[in-house]
């Protein structure tokens, strides 16, 4: 494995730290039950408020971003930058006490916007660093690695959050955040320098933004993509929502206290690092088609049990459940995406598939808070109406004919 893998890897270690108490377990939870008040469904509702406004700012940004980093040489400037920033919400939401909503909605959309922004330029590293024939295994490796951060971020904020000193989950998850970014931003491959300024870069990215848009969504050699990224934008929306929502349902629902729903999100980390690692070798063999179709067919059963859970054992199951489907279906659709990318477009396109993602993150949110508020809190009929995106998005993705084994398409 290369010194540029092992950095690419690593990064994903790093940022899950943020993925893991900051998006799924300690401040969604903390949000909306300590800082909003959760009693029927207010916290909810603000909480889908944060992450839907802000993947609406993504989905608006990404494409724009790659193109001018793909035109001005600034893909690593950029993916440093906003890595930065991201690290730097994270530590501020220790200030965040009961009753500063505003405070605390404004550091989760800053956060969230900046972590999902640089993850924009980690994707098109991908196609970089891999040989085509191992893109699956690379991918997986990526976010095997990245379950493994989240398991240590959650050993790290457990103290904390047994002693109700929350401050310190997010002061320890920035720290892990920063100090394992760095090799990725020393040794991922430097920028091919264009002759482009950046005001040039932004009026060129701005342009052929639009001509990509139209070049997707009309020209004959991008239909599969076109096709893919369709159903990639309803069933990514139910992973979102499931993912960000899955400790407030925990701790209003079933009663989990912090270190449950921590010790909860740690078994998913396991689960979910043992999912991308087994499905790595079929993805590349039998193609990553055939793994999302069969880990979508998993998320509807997610769904469905979650309805009927009626003790905490029950949800423990559950989570064995997700965490396997979680790894395999976002190592997959990355791959997925690797294989329809046009070659020294990579940033550009994986910044259309961070638009359409995050897009993918908009409705879903705002559906579960939406029925969660409007039935007094009834958070079960909340996540069946989730479990209808991954419904959809299978019917959708049986129409792609694309996602044949990687290593007989570099063959």
């Amino acid at each position: 494995m290369s010194r540029a893998v092992v950095a690419w890897t690593l990064y994903d270690f790093a940022n899950s730290s943020f993925a893991a108490i900051v998006l799924s377990t300690v401040y969604p939870a903390y949000y909306a039950g300590a800082v909003v008040g959760n009693a029927g469904g207010r916290g909810d509702f603000w909480w889908g408020l944060v992450v839907s406004v802000s993947m609406i700012l993504v989905a608006l940004t990404s494409p724009l971003l790659g193109g001018i980093a793909d035109h001005a040489g600034t893909r690593k400037p950029f993916f440093v930058g906003f890595t930065l920033v991201s690290v730097a919400a994270t530590a501020l939401m220790a200030t965040v006490g009961p009753g500063m909503v505003g405070w605390g909605f404004a550091l989760g959309v800053a956060g969230i916007v900046t972590f999902e922004a640089a993850f924009v330029y980690y994707n098109a590293y991908l196609p970089r660093i891999a040989a085509p024939a191992e893109l699956g295994r690379v991918s997986a490796a990526g976010f095997a690695v990245g379950y493994a951060g989240s398991l240590v971020a959650f050993l790290l904020a457990y103290p904390f959050a047994a002693a109700k000193a929350y401050g310190g989950c997010f002061l320890v998850a920035a720290a892990q955040f920063l100090v394992l970014s760095v090799p990725a931003f020393v040794i991922l491959p430097p920028d091919e320098r264009h002759a482009v300024r950046l005001p040039a870069a932004v009026r060129r990215g701005v342009r052929d933004t639009l001509a990509t848009l139209r070049e997707l969504l009309r020209v004959p050699e991008r239909r599969e993509m076109r096709r893919f990224l369709l159903a990639y934008l309803i069933y990514e929306d139910g992973v979102n929502t499931v993912v960000t929502f899955a400790g407030v349902f925990a701790a209003k629902t079933l009663g989990f206290a912090f270190t449950e729903i921590i010790a909860l999100f740690m078994l998913v980390q396991i689960t979910a690092l043992a999912g991308s690692a087994g499905w790595a070798r079929v993805t590349d063999t039998r193609g990553p088609k055939l793994v999302v179709t069969v880990t979508l067919v998993q998320w509807v059963a997610v769904t469905v049990l979650a309805y009927f859970v009626g003790a905490k054992w029950h949800f423990w199951v559950v989570a064995i459940l997700a965490g396997t489907g979680l790894g395999a279906i976002q190592a997959a659709s990355r791959t997925f995406m690797a294989t329809l990318v046009p070659a020294g477009r990579e940033a550009e396109f994986f910044g259309f598939y961070a638009l359409v993602g995050k897009t993918g993150a908009i409705l879903g949110p705002l559906v579960f808070g939406v029925v969660s508020a409007a039935m007094g809190g009834n958070q079960r009929a909340a996540i069946v109406a989730v479990g209808l995106f991954f419904v959809v998005g299978l019917a959708l993705l049986r129409r792609v004919r694309a996602g044949g084994p990687t290593a007989a398409r570099a063959a």
